[in-house]
């Protein structure tokens, strides 16, 4: 559920911010985060609306299929999409590797997997908060917007999770 969640946010992040850039979205330790490249930064009412946008892309139960192409007909893709991080990352992948994607519906995006088999096996998801980080890590790179969420099996387990964090 974790690690097929940030590829649900940044459907989400895309639908409603098309101009927005991707970058990359692992799983962390109780949860995920994606960073993204945009024109302005994003508020707290975009996160609402971010997630909000999740939960209905999850209700439409969307299946999730591993796609593998070549790496030059994946750097065409994210090209074609304007895609430039997903470009450099695919740059530093050998020639000759097999580049692995998953699709939901037409959003396709680069990952090794594994993931649910669809979206509306994420049940309860909540965007935890905001923070900036430099692509790759890196100062001389561009500063990125990374958005942090948590994922869970059912909403009694996320409002435990909640509860706990608070307390802490």
């Amino acid at each position: 559920i974790r690690h097929s969640s940030p590829h649900l946010m940044a459907k989400a992040v895309k639908a409603l911010f098309p101009t927005a850039k991707m970058a990359i979205g692992p799983v962390i330790e109780d949860g995920f985060y994606y960073d993204f490249d945009y024109e302005r930064s994003f508020t707290p009412e975009d996160l609402a609306a971010i997630e909000k946008k999740m939960q209905e892309l999850a209700s439409q139960n969307y299946a999730v299929e591993r796609k593998e192409m070549s790496r030059n007909d994946a750097l065409k893709l994210f090209a074609e999409q304007n895609e430039s991080y997903k470009v450099e990352l695919i740059s530093s992948i050998p020639e000759t590797d097999t580049i692995s994607l998953y699709q939901q519906g037409d959003f396709i995006d680069l990952c090794r997997g594994p993931h649910v088999p669809s979206t509306g096996r994420i049940k309860a998801v909540k965007l935890t908060k905001l923070a900036g980080a430099y692509w790759r890590g890196d100062v001389n790179k561009p500063m990125l917007q990374r958005i942090y969420g948590t994922a869970w099996a059912d909403k009694d387990s996320l409002k435990a999770y909640l509860h706990r964090i608070e307390e802490a």
